[in-house]
């Protein structure tokens, strides 16, 4: 193969992976933008599935929240219920900073939570400490919210260990029911 066409073929394939990345400035405002505290105050419910890297659905969960903030400060207390009967909680401790961004933290989280909105989408990166059978994995976690209407989210979540995809986490949220359960 010759040298140019070489270099012609890198070149469309280094600048198709590079627009296949995703910014959070690609996201233009909006009249009203995504602002989880006004999201997450009251009750939220929640069905999602979990996916391997193969892309294989391993789990279907569904999760109620309750939201609570007292000024600039939130606690989304979280219950999962889990298709193979498990049941677990999580109780994120928020914090809205001046810029408009958020820190969390949660019992299962490493560090800092560190959230971001533009326009329609929020970003929320984190460390998780991942249990599975008696070992815990730490992996990170780039979850991506966004708001369709007033009432419903579509979340989207990529866990990668060593940079490496080794799941993904699709959720819908609706605040529009929120007398309906998961039991």
């Amino acid at each position: 193969m010759s040298k140019f066409i070489q270099d012609v073929l890198i070149s469309i394939i280094a600048f198709t992976l590079a627009s296949c990345s995703t910014a959070l400035q690609d996201y233009k405002e909006t009249e009203a933008p995504f602002d989880i505290k006004q999201y997450f105050n009251g009750n939220v419910i929640a069905w999602g599935v979990v996916q391997d890297y193969s892309q294989e659905v391993t789990r279907r969960f569904c999760v109620e929240i309750v939201g609570t903030w007292e000024g600039n400060k939130g606690t989304l207390a979280e219950k999962f219920y889990f298709n193979d009967g498990e049941i677990s909680f999580r109780n994120w401790q928020l914090t809205k900073q001046n810029d408009g961004s958020y820190r969390g933290t949660a019992e299962d989280v490493a560090g800092i939570a560190i959230g971001k909105h533009q326009g329609f989408a929020f970003q929320f990166q984190y460390d998780f400490l991942l249990k599975l059978d008696d070992e815990t994995y730490q992996v990170s976690m780039d979850d991506w919210m966004y708001q369709l209407d007033e009432n419903r989210v579509m979340n989207k979540t990529s866990m990668s260990k060593f940079g490496i995809d080794v799941a993904e986490i699709t959720l819908f949220f609706d605040k529009e029911f929120p007398q309906k359960t998961c039991q």
